[in-house]
Parts: structure tokens; sequence; C-alpha cells
């Protein structure tokens, strides 16, 4: 049955093949009804947009081309897009040089292929948008299949500048819809390309290192991360200098894999270095040093020395109300982060109050949808369900979780968080009955994600293990808090607070 699937898979290619060739000859007065197929066969099968095309050529040959090809039932026309079949994809994208008996099919020859691959991909990076812009994001899901078919499609050895700049791009815009995996894929192959073109010392090359860096941290591989941010750090500091604002950025993001790895002497010390540096070379007031200064605070919060944390916080906060506005996005965090410090200090009042001025700017000023905005409705609502306002905190994660799951998806990190508070909501009721598959499920999320030793999904195992234990099942509990302790150990070190609850917990139970 595999053979006879295969031979018919084959006939039906040759018989495009012929089908191709012979419709190709009658379009030789529009040479452009070649060239477009070609660059078409590039993208998936899925709708193309028309204006992906836009660049090709002048729009008017560019239609009257598509008008021919669809005349001819290369391809299916609408008004806003184009679709053709993967067979038809699959020949127009393959070379056929012929040989000594058969000069080979004219309108399939390498040069012109390479040609339409090299121009496939120049008009998707032309409409790919910013990936961090949100309003983009539509386009960008629309554009995704037709990237992952290309580069799919297309050998690594051809990739040039212009494809290594789409796969940065793409990998930035995966990285924040939470697809991290495929992110690190789309920026490994960003850098092989760099380094190969440009050589290990070149300015992208460097940033193209970071990057990947960064999604490994994200990841929750930092022991992958901190020496690719290492060797990033040292070739900017050789090729830019000490003081370069890429330099700076690459210790603060050293600084950030430390602290994600639980090292938190080693970032704190890292970040109050950076901190001086822009100080010195941006100024007191520079967006940089305000975003380093609330980087070292949290740092300190993390550590547990909320006396320094807060402070700072409050400083950070005033300055940036005064230098940038209270509508500014560094702005906003800052208000974000303080109310986050006021309640691991205890003060839910505060933190209540502020995390409620947070969600509001950023509802007015970014939107109800922005990620940002989730973020700050899912923290309101675990601080209310920490001050016992489950009547209000178990309402507002559920919404928030069907908005997450709406707009950045089911893998997003801020969904996974919120699922797990939710969780811990559901159990602070006593309702283990929903608490508990929710963190199930949210734990194999958090593994299939984001790695199992991130720090969202040690805490989602111990949150499990935990509720496992509340009702009685030792027998569960147990093999997870093993499993945490033993993660904790290797990623947060013994004596990392974390590490101490988990292993405690552990010995009650023993």
């Amino acid at each position: 049955m595999t053979y006879d699937r295969t031979a018919r898979g084959a006939d039906a290619e040759r018989t495009i093949a012929r089908l191709w060739r012979l419709t190709l000859d009658q379009l030789a007065g529009t040479p452009l009804a070649g060239e477009t197929l070609r660059v078409l066969a590039w993208y998936g099968a899925e709708p193309i947009p028309r204006t992906l095309l836009d660049g090709l050529d002048e729009p008017a040959k560019v239609q009257h081309a598509l008008g021919e090809l669809a005349a001819y039932n290369m391809i299916t026309l609408d008004d806003r897009t184009i679709i053709v079949h993967r067979l038809v994809q699959a020949v127009a994208r393959t070379p056929d040089s012929g040989n000594q008996q058969s000069p080979g099919d004219p309108h399939r020859q390498p040069a012109d292929i390479d040609t339409a691959r090299d121009r496939a991909t120049r008009l998707l990076n032309n409409a790919v948008p910013a990936p961090q812009k949100l309003t983009g994001w539509p386009i960008w899901r629309t554009l995704l299949p037709h990237i992952a078919t290309l580069t799919s499609n297309a050998s690594p050895v051809t990739d040039t500048i212009t494809t290594a700049d789409l796969l940065n791009s793409t990998g930035f815009f995966l990285k924040s819809q939470g697809a991290i995996r495929s992110a690190i894929g789309y920026y490994t192959r960003a850098q092989t390309i760099w380094e190969r073109v440009l050589g290990g010392d070149h300015p992208a090359t460097l940033t193209s290192c970071n990057n990947l860096a960064v999604a490994y941290r994200m990841a929750g591989e930092s022991n992958r991360a901190i020496p690719m941010l290492e060797a990033a750090l040292a070739g900017r500091e050789r090729v830019l200098g000490a003081d370069h604002p890429d330099t700076l950025a690459s210790r603060n993001n050293l600084a950030m894999a430390y602290r994600s790895a639980g090292e938190l002497g080693q970032a704190i010390s890292l970040f109050q270095t950076v901190l001086a540096a822009r100080e010195r070379v941006l100024g007191g007031d520079h967006p940089d040093t305000l975003a380093s200064r609330n980087n070292l605070a949290n740092a300190y919060r993390a550590a547990g020395e909320l006396g320094r944390a807060i402070p700072l916080l409050e400083a950070t906060l005033d300055d940036c109300e005064r230098v940038l506005g209270g509508d500014h996005p560094y702005t906003l965090t800052s208000r974000n982060n303080l109310a986050g410090a006021y309640q691991v200090a205890g003060n839910l009042g505060r933190a209540i109050s502020l995390f409620q001025t947070a969600l509001a700017a950023r509802e007015r000023v970014l939107g109800g949808d922005h990620p940002d905005t989730l973020a700050s409705r899912n923290n309101l609502a675990d601080t209310y369900r920490a001050a016992g306002e489950l009547g209000r905190a178990i309402p507002l994660l559920e919404a928030t979780l069907d908005d997450c799951e709406r707009v950045l998806g089911g893998d997003h990190p801020y969904t996974l968080a919120t699922r797990n508070n939710l969780a811990t909501a559901y159990e602070a009721v006593g309702d283990s009955g929903r608490a508990i598959p929710l963190y199930k499920v949210t734990l194999g999320d958090c593994e299939r994600v984001l790695g199992t030793h991130h720090p969202d999904t040690l805490t989602t195992r111990t949150n499990l293990a935990g509720a496992y234990k509340a009702v009685g099942d030792s027998g569960r509990a147990i093999p997870l808090y093993e499993a945490a302790l033993a993660a904790c150990e290797r990623v947060l070190g013994g004596d990392h607070p974390t590490t101490k609850v988990v292993r405690a917990n552990l010995e009650a139970l023993r």
C-alpha cells in the first residue's frame, strides 16, 4: 500500500509538471506569470494575502499575471487571497535542468527558482510588521504559515541576510506568543546565517547571540543562556567597548539570567554594575537607567531584601512619572512592580490599591487585550486571593484566563501563570475537585512549553504537590515534592528560599 500511494503521488506530480509546462508555454507572452508562480511556490498552501506580492513588480502587471494564472486554473483567486495547490507548488520550486538527452523544463531552471526563493523571502520580510506591536499580531498569524513553509523548504546553505532578518523577527514574535521552543529554532538559524556571512564579531551576530540566549533563559535553560550571554557580552565589550548601549544591554541580560538561575548574589552585583554604568554614561533620567533601577529593585525583592527593594521601587516610580509621564510603558511597569513588592511584604491594602491603579492605566493606555494589561489583571486577582477576597479573585481570574487564551493562546506564559493562580484560588475555597485537574493541566503545559526546570514549572509542580498534600494524598504529593526539590536544588541552589520551603514540605510528609 505504501508503494502504491508513492506511485500515485509520483504520477500526480508528473501530471502537474506536464500541465505546468504546457500552461506556461501558453503564457509565454506574460513572463511575469511564471515568475509569480515560482514565488508563490515557496509559500504555504494556506491562503496567501494578495498584498504579499506588493513590490514584486508594477501592481497592474502583477494583477494581470495573477488573472492569467487563475484563468488557466494554476491558482485560485478571491478579492484578498491566492491559493496554490501543494503539488503545483512542489513542482514550481523543484529544478528541472534536464540532461544530455533532454533540455529540461525551461520554466524550472535552477537559477530562476533560486531567484524566486530570494524574492519570496524579501517580500515576506517586507510584509511582516514590527513584532512588538500588538496591532500587527493578526498579520503575523496570517503570514506565519508561509514563513514556516518557506524556511522549511529552503536549504540553510542558501540562506541570506534577508533570511536572517526574517528569522530573527519571527523568533521575536513567537517569543511574544509564548512559543519559546519555536522561537529558539528560528533564532538559532538566524545566528548561524549571521555568523557564516558576517563573522562572529559582527554586531548583528552578537545581537543574534544575545536574542537566542534570552530565549533560552525564558525557556528555563539558564545553563545554556548564561554561557551565551557571557560570550555575547565579551564580544560586545571587545568590538563596541564597555560603555556602548548594546554592551550595557548584554550585561543587563546576563544579570537577568543569573536571577532566573537563582544566583541572586551574582545578579544583584551585576545589576548594580549596569546601573552605575548607565547613570554615568546615559544619565540618571535616561529610560534605560530607569529600567536598570527597576531591575535591581526586583532582584532585591527576589532575594527577600524588601527593605532595599521597596524604597528603590518607590523612587523609580517617582522618577518615571516625572521624566516619562504617568502613562509611559516603563512607568506602568514600575507601578506594577511596586505593587508586587507591597504584596510580598504583606501590605495587601497598598498592593491592591496600586494594582487597581496600574490596571486602569494599562486598560486606558494599552487597551484591554494588551499582554501587560492581562498581566495586571492577573496580578490584581491574585492579590485579592492573598487578601482572602476570593469572591473577587475567582471571577476576575476566570475572565482573565479566557482573555489570555483568546488573545495570547493557551501556551503563553501569562496564560499559564493565570491558570496556576486560578487553581490556587479554587484550592483556597476548598474546591480541590477543580484545583487539582487545573494544576495537572498547567504543569503539563509548563513542562512542554517552558521546560521542566523553568521557575514557573517549579512553582506549579510545588502547588500541585501541596494540593495533593492538602487532601491527604501523600502517595502523589511525595514524588512531586521530590522532583520539585531536585529541580530547585539544581536550578536555584540549596539555600534558595523556594528550595527550603519545598524541602520542609517534603520532610513533613516523610
